[in-house]
């Protein structure tokens, strides 16, 4: 295999190898200051990360405002402190060495807010900022404001030219890179436009080869690629490496340093990546963000798959074939089924899914009371942790802080699962009733030789093995 030199980047000299970041407490402080210590980037997530008091206990995000948007405070506050903690973690274990970045989803609840507390309050310590989910528009202007070099997370070309265009030509100098993330392979939420079809992979290598002729368009032919998602075995990248229609290019690990020691991540977690087959990991949209999303189809996705899989149209008044009656909710409110789906319905009843519950696309989803309940409970909670969510309706701008839509009890909510997989992941039965995200080359864990007999590695051991070109 061809060597991995050093490139710059961030203003400094690193190893082209990057730790992706992982949201909700996945990638700490610990993980990326071990990583950022072997020379490479170490990225820690600043999406509601851990926090602790005094005694090094981890302080519980509770919530006690009674209303959403006294809440959304509480999440703000607790995210800003969350994210410094792991920041000045992983600065100290970095030593020096290697960069350290924040990673923020540009649609989580206050996005502006947090970073721009989080680098106002550590100068010095944050050398970049890592976004996606989204198009952050307005990330070079924050970064501009404290310095410090951005890297927009993109799956497309045209993604990029519209940002440049709009925002990011005017700090050019402090893009210090572009991080193309597979919409097919990457783990977490996905970029897959409208015109992409989700079941039809696509080559990456065009796709980055567009990207970098654009990016020498715009002067950026030093401003490095990094690429993200699928990436295993650099041995498999050799075409990507020393190319010189493709450099300076570099290659995000984000589901490889799951299964390290420094990895906060439960031991139950670890095994169960062993134990991962081909086609384990499920792409699908019933995010609360409206994005595509890659994650392991456990107990939570099924149950999600089979929720959206019991739904029928109606609607308020007779229309075409839609003249048979149904009663919804505790009053019974008329609407008007098909006669198929009446006799659909009564079979969900008879199985136990007796409530209908309402969505925006004027269709009605079956759940056992429970369910209901918990789906009622889980949306009368709402923290705000996104800028928008489509299971609550909550939305970040005055005057109502709503969407003005329905609330969609066909997705979730993200934070209470994400929250509780994260601190649970020692318990088996936590893997089946959370959303666990994954890239979708997990299930090389099981496959590769390096992980056999059960070894875990250390940060440092995995970076050495991935310089090997595996």
């Amino acid at each position: 295999m061809k060597l991995i030199n050093a490139i710059r980047m961030g203003g400094a000299e690193v190893l082209p190898l990057v730790e992706g970041g992982k949201g909700i407490s996945i990638s700490n402080g610990i993980s990326s200051g071990n990583w950022a210590f072997t020379g490479g980037v170490g990225t820690f997530s600043a999406v509601n990360a851990d926090s602790f008091d005094a005694n090094g206990r981890r302080i519980p995000q509770v919530y006690h405002g009674r209303t959403r948007r006294e809440r959304h405070e509480e999440l703000v506050s607790y995210a800003i402190q969350g994210a410094l903690t792991q920041a000045r973690r992983a600065y100290d274990l970095a030593r020096g060495k290697g960069r350290i970045h924040a990673n923020i989803l540009w649609e989580m609840g206050a996005a502006e807010r947090i970073i721009t507390e989080v680098l106002e309050q550590a100068k010095g310590i944050v050398n970049g900022i890592t976004c996606g989910a989204g198009m952050p528009y307005r990330l070079s202007e924050i970064a501009a404001r404290f310095n410090v070099y951005y890297y927009p997370i993109v799956s497309s070309a045209r993604a990029f030219n519209a940002l440049w265009k709009r925002a990011y030509c005017k700090a050019a100098s402090l893009l210090g890179g572009v991080v193309y993330e597979d919409p097919w392979l990457a783990g977490g939420h996905n970029g897959l436009s409208n015109s992409e079809d989700p079941t039809k992979p696509e080559d990456p290598f065009p796709r980055v080869l567009a990207l970098r002729k654009l990016m020498r368009e715009f002067g950026l032919h030093d401003t490095p690629i990094i690429m993200a998602g699928g990436v295993w075995w650099l041995e498999e990248w050799q075409d990507w490496i020393d190319n010189p229609d493709l450099a300076p290019m570099a290659f995000q690990f984000g589901t490889r340093p799951l299964l390290t020691k420094e990895s906060p991540i439960g031991d139950a977690w670890k095994e169960r990546l062993r134990t991962l087959q081909e086609g384990d990991v499920f792409l699908n949209r019933f995010s609360p963000t409206g994005f595509y999303s890659s994650a392991v189809n456990n107990g939570f996705i099924q149950e999600l798959r089979d929720r959206s899989d019991r739904q029928v149209a109606y609607t308020t008044e007779v229309i075409g074939e839609h003249v048979a009656q149904y009663g919804v909710g505790p009053r019974k409110r008329v609407v008007y089924l098909t006669p198929a789906d009446l006799e659909r319905a009564r079979r969900w009843e008879a199985q136990g899914f007796t409530e209908a519950l309402r969505t925006p696309d004027s269709t009605l989803v079956f759940v056992s009371p429970e369910k209901a309940r918990e789906i009622l409970a889980d949306q009368v909670a709402c923290m705000g942790c996104l800028s928008q969510c489509r299971f609550s309706n909550w939305e970040q701008q005055d005057p109502d802080y709503s969407t003005g839509k329905r609330p969609d009890p066909r997705s979730f909510c993200i934070q209470k699962t994400l929250q509780s997989i994260a601190h649970e992941s020692d318990e088996s039965a936590a893997l089946e009733r959370n959303l666990m995200f994954s890239g979708h080359n997990a299930f090389r864990f099981a496959k590769d030789p390096y992980y056999s007999n059960g070894f875990i590695p250390t940060v440092k051991q995995l970076v050495e093995r991935i310089l090997t070109g595996r």
